[in-house]
């Protein structure tokens, strides 16, 4: 690794891996950032079904090695370390990493967000013993049994549709009285017969018994009706919640974002910091998927080449004067 690059990437989701390989095929010296695994949430996804130019799906493990390797095919680099510090003097950036600081002309910021909670009771303690944020990694364990999936956006109806060919016992819910995820998505659940849907109807709380082995796991969940008020406790094996994300900002400084705390792009992923941007699902945008994730990073790889074009000619110029 060296200490200086034309073009740095922190994340190595779909949109950060796009932008590696948009930038080192640009022959800008590329570095892309990640803390622990390339992939991001996409690694959360069985069979990826509706990527263009994929007609069967295709894991969510081998679409990320995929884009990883014709990254690094085109000369762009990788360092496992966390990142703990961007800041920028006159037109340089210095990013503080756990391997050392490393100076650049741009940064691409790709570090994406992390999955809302309930806050509710139980949730904390049960995490990992029958709550989960991830129905393909978790599912599996409680096949045949009941499950409950929170939440009305596409993750959700996605993650239910997987479960269901686990178990003829799942439950959705939602808190308000209609869906959010996409149509066509909606339809096929609706078609499901292993998925019950429940509009108006949020968790109270979660409940855990102790195993023969001393080992707590999720017994059951309060509901409570958001119209009527009623409460009543059923007995469920685990419980998935996909009730949105909060976006990884911290890394962003004084960049504009919007009331929800995602950082606020042009169209060419410029945020208000000149030679910083911003794509994925850390910015503001009204479509989260892996194909816009993927234009993104490759929108933003392409404006930091013209930008970084832009910055030599002023050099020259000033040299020349």
């Amino acid at each position: 690794m060296n200490s200086s690059y034309d073009l740095l990437i922190v994340g190595g989701g779909a949109a950060g891996l796009t932008a590696a390989q948009y930038g080192a095929r640009a022959n800008l010296r590329t570095l892309v950032v990640e803390q622990t695994a390339n992939g991001g949430q996409c690694l959360l996804i069985e069979g990826l079904e509706n990527y263009p130019g994929f007609p069967d799906p295709i894991g969510g493990m081998e679409f990320t090695n995929r884009f990883e390797e014709q990254a690094k095919r085109f000369g762009a680099e990788f360092l496992v370390s966390g990142v703990q510090n961007i800041e920028k003097e006159d037109s340089v950036f210095r990013v503080q990493t756990g391997e050392g600081k490393i100076t650049t002309q741009a940064v691409v910021l790709a570090t994406g967000a992390q999955h809302r909670t309930l806050d509710v009771p139980g949730e904390e303690r049960l995490s990992g013993k029958g709550v989960s944020y991830c129905a393909t990694c978790d599912g599996p364990f409680f096949r045949g049994k009941k499950m409950i999936v929170v939440g009305g956006g596409d993750a959700a109806f996605d993650e239910a549709q997987f479960l269901s060919n686990l178990s003829d016992n799942i439950v959705l819910v939602h808190r308000r009285d209609r869906f959010r995820a996409q149509k066509a998505l909606i339809e096929r659940v609706e078609k499901n017969p292993n998925i019950e849907l429940r509009t108006n109807t949020v968790i109270k709380g979660i409940h855990g018994e102790s195993t023969m082995m001393g080992i707590e796991k999720v017994s059951g969940v309060t509901f409570q009706r958001t119209d009527t008020g009623e409460e009543w406790t059923e007995d469920t094996a685990a419980v998935f919640v996909f009730i949105g994300s909060i976006p990884q900002t911290q890394l962003a400084g004084d960049a504009e974002k919007d009331e929800a705390g995602y950082i606020i792009t042009n169209e060419r992923m410029e945020t208000s910091i000149p030679g910083l941007y911003a794509v994925g699902d850390v910015r503001t945008t009204p479509f989260r998927q892996l194909v816009v994730a993927a234009s993104d990073g490759a929108i933003a790889a392409h404006a930091a080449s013209q930008y970084i074009d832009e910055l030599a000619d002023q050099r020259a110029e000033a040299v020349a004067v």
